[in-house]
């Protein structure tokens, strides 16, 4: 329809908040940072903010300044391809285009210390150099699963150090000559090694490993996982090299003549001021120590003049955020210990060229710091000058052909599922010229990502506005209307677990007055009426709230409660309809079957589970719902714990009750429901339920979507891309565009649901039951004690 184009007009923009990547100039003069497909030059204290690309219709990012400070090397795909790219520090004459011919997304440019070559990646897991020189590139490795970003370069330029992985998924160390040959692997495959530096003198070869193996102990059962695993080694690349932490001991130390620096003494000055990095080989991986750093999850490392730098995180928890655990750590060899840089919240960090300055993104923005332990007085770094000049119909275009190069690089299967993804993209492309606006596009996007007839191709996000939604205090009740006194009351009140914040219900708190058929005559001092709405006496309460409740539509009587309000009732719906299916099992089986819901397979999918799965152990039979699951990836866990046989038991003195071996197992039978509205790992779950001999599938065939992935950014926004499909035992491609058939179809039709039955979880506990009275599973009781004495 014709508009008048008010959104595809030219404007200049705030690009602030969409930074992607940054790195610090040599010295710490100055930082690069790259945001929406800009590439600014940002000054730490005085200056202009300077636009080095000014495209918007180009993705520039990736953006690392030369070790000469003279150059900064980017990725851009404004060849239609991405390829590496560099420009003069002050946007002085035209960019130029170093590589040629990748069809493949690249990451993580990194240039040699003599700045005479780039080191980067492509989304294949393939690792090249180029010479900046004549363009000449060489294909180092190539990792087995997937891209690799953990390169480093030796002080000299002529090594580069590297992990790939073996199909075990163990990560070695690798170090490759510039002159071309085969990589060398120089640490063992039986330990997890990655993140290799150089020690700037050339004699150390730094690296992460995990090779601590006291475990971390459940406390939901006895079981352990894997934190804090990881240490800090050095391989010493000579025989001859000093070690790094001799013995110590106080000693007298005697003043030494100085030498004329003749002869002799001047030919061995020379030889030591030789840069030339020299590695023997042979041995190389047992010239190996341990830095003296507690272990943990180590997630970065660098190496300067006397110190090492490395970042830490503590845990990581489903639904449960881990950011301000994230800190930056100095350590100094001379001291023998180390100490925090950035104290917590941190997001990323750079080492400049020289070694003196550290720049970290953490909550409080981005600052400079000095590489030495105290980090001296923090430099913040402006980005208020990050501004660029957007023109929506170019910016259409470039993220119109980035979509289509994300899904040609990360679609799961290279042959597009049979289609011509080429003809598709010229299919689609002549319809940017009618897109308007920014959502016209992503309909666009959408129609052309649906041609491929596969599940979890999504367009996610774009820059539209859309108003915010007025909160409203929700009292997680239900009103309704009574005609006759012109007054609404209180019709139900949703059922809580107020011990958890999630499932808080309002009006069932304690202190708080409210009783289903309450009239509610005023919303905090406000009456209210027939005529009216209770939710526009709610709308913007943030703060408690209070009501004038009555028994009687009158105010005679009347009495006032306060409450404090929800934004949302969802999850108390939710609980609601869960309690209702769990007393309804509990009813029909006089409380010997258990159920439990599991939304998902996320992390209230594993919440849910692990709230209503342990107190339900010794239940004789268990409905497991999986209906409406909206998948995620946590269900090989769910199904390990539900998988768990009976192998023995254990009595004691004092036990009442048999034990068991496993401590965490259920002996019952089981049934699973599923739907029509089980998806992804929803899908997945009630298949290998099946296929562990779990009990019955009951329900509807499930949705059929299990190529799973995960959202790849774009200029503004980002697509969705499956990226690995579900196979069985044998390779074969299972489930998906089909989904999972039950082996006893139930209608839940709507007669039935409006009278508040469920007929799927009838027939999941009838199934149940009739399991139960054919092969009984219960534990033993105590046995006699044994006697032992002669002649027993």
């Amino acid at each position: 329809m014709p508009d008048d184009g008010l959104w595809k007009r030219p404007r200049n923009i705030s690009v602030a908040d969409n930074l992607t990547y940054f790195d610090v100039s040599p010295k710490g003069e100055r930082v690069v940072l790259t945001a929406r497909g800009e590439v600014f030059s940002v000054p730490i204290e005085r200056g202009p903010t300077r636009n080095l690309t000014l495209s918007s219709g180009a993705d520039d990012r990736a953006a690392v300044w030369s070790p000469d400070g003279s150059r900064i090397a980017y990725i851009s795909d404004e060849s239609g391809e991405d390829q590496i790219w560099v420009v003069d520090q002050r946007g002085n004459g035209e960019a130029k285009m170093i590589t040629e011919g990748h069809r493949a997304q690249l990451f993580a440019p990194l240039w040699s210390p003599d700045s005479s070559r780039i080191a980067f990646s492509d989304k294949d897991g393939k690792l090249h150099i180029v010479t900046l020189a004549d363009g000449s590139e060489l294909e180092v490795a190539d990792e087995i699963l997937g891209r690799t970003t953990d390169y480093s370069w030796s002080p000299d330029s002529q090594y580069l150090a590297f992990s790939l992985n073996n199909d075990a998924a163990m990560a070695s160390i690798y170090i490759q000559s510039v002159t071309g040959g085969e990589p060398r692997q120089v640490t063992s495959d039986l330990f997890d090694s990655y993140f290799p530096v150089w020690g700037p003198d050339g004699d150390y070869l730094f690296y992460v490993s995990e090779r601590h193996y006291a475990p971390q102990i459940s406390n939901l059962e006895w079981n352990f996982a894997g934190n804090q695993r990881d240490g800090i080694f050095a391989l010493a690349l000579r025989d001859d090299v000093e070690p790094l932490f001799p013995p110590q001991s106080d000693e007298v130390e005697i003043e030494e003549k100085e030498s004329d620096e003749s002869g002799d003494d001047a030919e061995k000055k020379d030889e030591d001021e030789d840069e030339s990095v020299v590695i023997d080989f042979d041995g190389l991986g047992q010239r190996v120590m341990r830095v003296p750093v507690d272990a943990d999850n180590y997630n970065g490392l660098a190496a300067i003049d006397g110190h090492l730098l490395y970042s830490t995180s503590g845990p990581f928890f489903y639904g449960r955020s881990n950011s301000q655990t994230r800190k930056l750590h100095i350590f100094s060899f001379e001291d023998r210990e180390a100490k925090e840089l950035v104290g917590s919240g941190l997001s990323g960090w750079v080492v400049s060229a020289d070694g003196k300055k550290v720049l970290a993104r953490s909550a409080g923005g981005i600052q400079l710091l000095d590489a030495k332990p105290g980090g001296g007085d923090p430099k913040p770094v402006s980005t208020e000058g990050l501004v660029m000049e957007l023109v929506p119909e170019e910016e259409w275009r470039e993220i119109f052909e980035q979509a289509w190069r994300r899904f040609r690089d990360w679609f799961y299967a290279e042959n597009m599922h049979g289609y011509d993804w080429e003809a598709i993209r010229e299919q689609y492309r002549p319809q940017l010229e009618h897109v308007a606006h920014r959502s016209d596009l992503n309909y666009v996007l959408s129609e052309m990502v649906a041609e491929l007839a596969a599940g979890h191709t999504y367009i996610v996000g774009g820059d539209f506005d859309v108003p915010d939604r007025a909160p409203v205090g929700l009292p997680g009740a239900l009103f309704e209307l009574d005609e006759e006194a012109g007054r609404y009351r209180i019709a139900s009140i949703y059922r809580g677990h107020n011990e958890e914040s999630g499932y808080r219900s309002p009006l069932t708190e304690v202190g708080v007055q409210a009783e289903v058929g309450d009239y509610v005559l005023t919303v905090d001092g406000i009456e209210l009426t027939g005529q009216d709405n209770p939710y526009r006496l709610l709308q913007h309460k943030t703060d408690p709230v209070t009501l004038t409740l009555n028994a009687s539509p009158g105010f005679t009587g009347a009495r006032k409660t306060t409450y404090e309000p929800l934004r949302s009732e969802a999850s108390l719906r939710y609980l609601g309809w869960v309690l209702e299916r769990y007393d309804m099992v509990s009813e029909m089986t006089d409380g010997r079957v258990g159920y439990l819901h599991i939304p998902n397979m996320g992390a209230a999918g594993i919440a849910e589970f692990v709230k209503w799965f342990y107190p339900q152990l010794r239940k004789e039979g268990l409905v497991v719902d999986a209906r409406g699951n909206g998948g995620g990836n946590v269900s090989p866990w769910i199904i390990e714990r539900l998988d768990s046989k009976l192998l023995g038991t254990r009595f004691g003195r004092t036990y009442d009750i048999a034990l068991t071996y496993p401590g965490t197992v259920f002996h019952g039978h089981m049934a699973c429901l599923l739907n029509e509205t089980s998806a992804s790992d929803g899908d997945i779950f009630p298949h290998y339920f099946r296929e562990a001999g779990l009990g019955p599938l009951i329900g509807q065939r499930s949705w059929g979507g299990v190529v799973g992935g995960n959202t790849l950014p774009l200029v503004d926004g980002g697509v969705f891309v499956p990226r690995s499909g579900t196979n069985d035992a044998d390779g074969n491609y299972i489930i998906e565009g089909y989904g999972v058939d039950p082996d006893i179809e139930v209608e839940n039709d709507p007669k039935s649901v409006i009278e508040g039955r469920d007929p799927q979880l009838e027939r999941a506990v009838a199934e149940i039951l009739e399991a139960m009275e054919r092969e009984p599973r219960k534990l033993p009781s105590r046995p006699a004690d044994p006697i032992k004495t002669p002649g027993s």
